[in-house]
């Protein structure tokens, strides 16, 4: 492409890029990252903040601007890049900046898969020993086409919306401890419900304007998937998701969604749920068996990626708090990369941890045990599931209800919602 335009992009995204200031830090060690030499990959949804963290990494790293490659892919202007002009970009920041040694650069690229080419270009800069991080909006990032090509190169980093400690520091509303108030109590409770309906999105909460989740969910939807893949059943595709996020936290099936979208084939539900999943919008738990091919055919449970979104774009008649409130704990124990199940016996139990094959945790979420039918399915699921599993201690997760019981050994901790989220993240 034009010589001109590129350097004109270069210099807008770098002035953009730098002029980044008073960013939060979130809940990443950045060290690892930091001293690896393979390139690093952070992935997560459009829009959660991935950029903002390049620049994080970049001011821990302490890099001389000029000694700091940034370039973004998801720039209108690139209608005509190719992959020569990767060579481009390289000769630009030298001209620009006269760096003395090439290794002392540290190279960012945000949105990098939708630069053709990328993966030969940046095994290049690898294998000339260059400190490299790169971000992208979809999982497929690390699928196909890394698995190809950058196998053995990269360590990956995922990154998801705020979590509620990181949306306190971002209003300036952390707790310094872990003893409150009525007061702080009374605070925290109001923050985490405005947290329970806004959702994680940085912006939103800058901007204070949960409509922009829409026009979020529309990029994700043409730029992530139906361009992406080449989508030509976008209506099909729409229903599937419409469905998801009006269904969220609980059981669907691969059948009732190739009724309710006019899909042809199985295959292509399949297909298009794994599209969803690649953009980071929606996530799949299957039930806990001991045998892994029961696994693979029992009832899976859908969870969205922000209770935001789910309010936004799901179809609700009423609002439903207690599906709300298991999708934003799932959230919460998503970020911690741990393997996440459901229990289904005789009773139910929301979610198993598992641990290496074992399972290491029992959590149920309810809105309220107050109601006495409520309180008895509640206690009885969990019960279930420790008994089965052999667990001593589970907990159940309540909007405002605090309370321990212990019975028969085994101990049953009742705690809010706003509360275990700032003990179990920080």
């Amino acid at each position: 492409m034009d010589k001109n335009i590129l350097l004109s992009i270069i210099t807008d995204q770098r002035d953009d890029f730098f002029s980044k200031k008073k960013l939060i830090q979130r809940e990443v060690n950045y060290s690892p990252y930091i001293k690896t030499g393979q390139i690093v990959v952070i992935t997560g949804a459009r829009r959660c903040g991935k950029s903002s963290l390049l620049w994080l990494l970049h001011q821990s790293m302490k890099t001389q601007q000029e000694n700091s490659v940034y370039f973004n892919g998801d720039d209108e202007r690139l209608q005509d890049f190719s992959t020569l002009d990767f060579s481009q970009i390289l000769e630009l920041h030298q001209s620009m900046f006269d760096t003395a040694h090439e290794k002392e650069r540290v190279y960012f690229f945000d949105e990098i898969q939708y630069l053709y080419g990328w993966e030969k270009f940046l095994t290049r800069l690898y294998e000339k020993g260059n400190k490299i991080f790169v971000t992208g909006s979809s999982a497929n990032l690390l699928s196909s086409e890394i698995a190809s090509s950058l196998t053995g190169r990269y360590m990956e980093l995922s990154l998801n919306p705020f979590s509620f400690s990181e949306y306190l520091r971002f209003i300036d509303k952390e707790p310094k401890n872990y003893f409150y108030t009525t007061k702080e109590k009374g605070s925290l409770i109001a923050h985490w419900e405005n947290y329970f309906k806004m959702g994680g999105f940085p912006l939103v909460h800058k901007e204070k304007n949960i409509n922009i989740l829409k026009e979020y969910y529309q990029a994700i939807l043409y730029r992530d998937i139906v361009a992406r893949y080449k989508i030509n059943q976008i209506e099909e595709l729409k229903k599937i998701g419409l469905f998801l996020f009006s269904n969220t936290s609980k059981l669907f099936s691969y059948k009732t969604l190739q009724n309710i979208s006019g899909l042809g084939s199985l295959s292509t539900v399949k297909r298009f749920l794994e599209y969803w999943e690649n953009a980071f919008i929606f996530f799949y738990v299957k039930k806990y068996d001991f045998s892994l091919k029961k696994q693979l055919l029992n009832s899976r449970k859908v969870y969205a990626i922000d209770t935001g979104l789910i309010r936004q774009i799901g179809f609700h008649i009423s609002e439903d708090r207690g599906r709300l409130l298991e999708n934003q704990i799932f959230n919460c124990l998503k970020r911690k990369n741990i393997d996440i199940y459901y229990h289904k016996g005789k009773r139910e139990c929301d979610f198993l941890i598992v641990d290496r094959g074992k399972v290491i945790s029992a959590i149920q979420v309810t809105v309220s045990l107050y109601d006495p039918s409520t309180r008895k399915r509640e206690l009885q699921g969990l019960e279930e599931a420790m008994l089965n599993y052999g667990l001593t201690i589970g907990y159940i997760i309540t909007e405002n209800e605090e309370e321990t019981l212990v019975e028969s050994g085994r101990t049953i901790n009742i705690i809010p919602a706003w509360k275990w989220l700032l003990k179990r993240e920080d």
